[in-house]
């Protein structure tokens, strides 16, 4: 007789949950093993006779849930194999859900020729939509506590939520975090103890900012949060932003985004770029937060008037963003090394390269300047290609050199005629640019630093010509030059 292994399900309560063919394989088992005898129907399976073997102490002997279950399919498949009959498993609840060692009884036991039979019983979920109440035709996700996705966004508040094997507050508290990244803190959810087991079954709603203050989690404990059409909820979600966006640019939406075009609102985009960079440099993370969606809301306008004519939509965007970061970071998620930064980004460059072979583009055939964005503002532009050519070779050997270049191009642009200034200011700017990257200094940041710092001088001289009584148009040069002085000297003593 071939080996075989017979998983039955122990229901999610007491003996009274069993199904009536459940029982009749856990009473022809001898002996019945069992993931853990910490069941109330375990009791009732002993004290009719039938003796139980658990794989409890494979619980303290591993470090890790996974080799806890891998461990315990590895014994089972020798068992089988060893066994003239073949042996029964029992488990708690159903053995398809949430149950992972069945899981891996169907991935493994095809490839060692054991024969595999499943045998249902109730599951956690049938008690969970009877006693919370609420039908699961609405819609609902399972959560493991032990795994749960890294993110909330994982969530649809649209549908009811549970999150299943709740074994201790640990585990409560992970949950809790998970939750919080999409609802708000006092929003109340529900926590089942031993559902369906008279005079021991507990259900208590809470703020989920409380849930991992409970007592009496166990290995019959599950969460349920209730579904929700809240905005405040919704509105923390992905998708309710891509919906926004459709809705906006329908027919029955707004009429100024509907005649936006990629062209129109370009200049957005740029805009909204600087307007982050101005959060950043303020060190304002409130406004960054702000800034920030209006940038992203650019990305969802233009990735939706594609969605509108087929070419791609915004999953599309977010899918080739995630496939480019994996492929790019083959020290993370592959097999290559990387000790240090320098090392990380030879790993990305040589992908990118890769991915330029495999589009037919030879990068030896490039131009050594390739890569620069042709609509960069122009100190920026500047920077990079003076970079570019540098990696090549291409440039200056000392510092003295790019002053002389600096005072040169200032000499030929003082004695150009009027026909000829715009070129020779672009020359001498250019020569600047390569002067702050010979001092490893960003022009852009440069001249947004002087910016700013001007900006707060003639602010100094508006509000003391205010104090005065005075107005710009009624003082001369004179006095202002004064009181910019004045803010000068005030400045430096602020160390600014």
């Amino acid at each position: 007789m071939s080996p075989s292994i017979t998983v039955v399900g122990l229901g999610s309560g007491d003996e009274n949950q069993l199904t009536l063919g459940a029982w009749k394989t856990l009473q022809s088992a001898d002996p019945l093993y069992v993931r853990t005898d910490r069941h109330p129907v375990i009791d009732y399976v002993t004290r009719n006779g039938v003796k139980v073997h658990p794989f409890d102490s494979l619980y303290e002997a591993n470090d890790s849930f996974e080799s806890v279950y891998e461990a315990i399919v590895d014994e089972l498949l020798r068992l089988a194999r060893n066994s003239s009959s073949g042996i029964v498993y029992a488990v708690p609840g159903h053995p398809m859900v949430a149950e992972s060692t069945t899981r891996l009884l169907r991935e493994r036991c095809p490839q060692e020729g054991v024969a595999l039979t499943v045998t249902g019983g109730e599951s956690f979920l049938d008690q969970a939509f009877s006693r919370f109440g609420f039908d699961p035709i609405e819609g609902f996700s399972l959560f493991d506590a032990t795994a749960l996705p890294a993110s909330g966004a994982a969530v649809d508040p649209r549908m009811h939520a549970l999150i299943a094997q709740v074994y201790d507050a640990h585990t409560a508290s992970d949950a809790k975090l998970f939750l919080m990244s999409v609802y708000p803190d006092d929003y109340e959810v529900t926590v089942g103890h031993e559902l369906g087991l008279a005079g021991r079954e507990t259900i208590v709603t809470v703020p989920l900012y409380e849930l991992d203050r409970l007592d009496g989690y166990g290995n019959l404990s599950l969460i349920w949060v209730p579904r929700t059409d809240a905005e405040a909820v919704r509105n923390r979600s992905f998708e309710r932003l891509r919906e926004i966006v459709d809705i906006l640019r329908s027919p029955d939406g707004c009429p100024w985004d509907r005649e936006q075009t990629h062209a129109s609102i370009r200049k957005n985009l740029i805009e909204e770029t600087y307007e982050v960079l101005e959060t950043i440099d303020d060190d304002d993370p409130e406004a960054m937060c702000e800034e920030l969606g209006d940038l992203l809301l650019q990305i969802m306008l233009h990735s939706q008037m594609e969605a509108e004519t087929g070419a791609f939509d915004v999953w599309d965007v977010i899918a080739g963003l995630n496939e480019k970061l994996i492929r790019r970071h083959p020290h993370v998620f592959g097999d290559l090394g990387a000790d240090d930064a320098d090392e990380a980004l030879r790993n990305w460059n040589a992908m990118k390269a890769e991915e330029k072979k495999r589009r037919g583009i030879d990068p030896q055939q490039q131009s050594a300047l390739a890569g620069v964005p042709r609509d960069l503002p122009g100190l920026m532009k500047a920077y990079k290609l003076q970079k570019k050519a540098a990696q090549v070779g291409f440039d200056w050997e000392r510092i003295e050199e790019v002053y002389a270049k600096v005072e040169e191009e200032l000499a030929e642009l003082k004695e150009a005629p009027e026909d000829q200034r715009l070129e020779e200011l672009g020359d001498l700017l250019f020569a600047v640019v390569n002067l702050s990257r010979f001092l490893r200094i960003d022009p852009e940041e440069a001249i947004a630093s002087t910016n700013g710092k001007f900006v707060r001088r003639f602010g100094y001289i508006e509000s003391q010509l205010r104090l005065k009584g005075q107005k710009l148009d009624q003082t001369g040069l004179q006095e202002m030059e004064f009181l910019w002085q004045e803010a000068k000297k005030l400045s430096k003593n602020a160390g600014s």
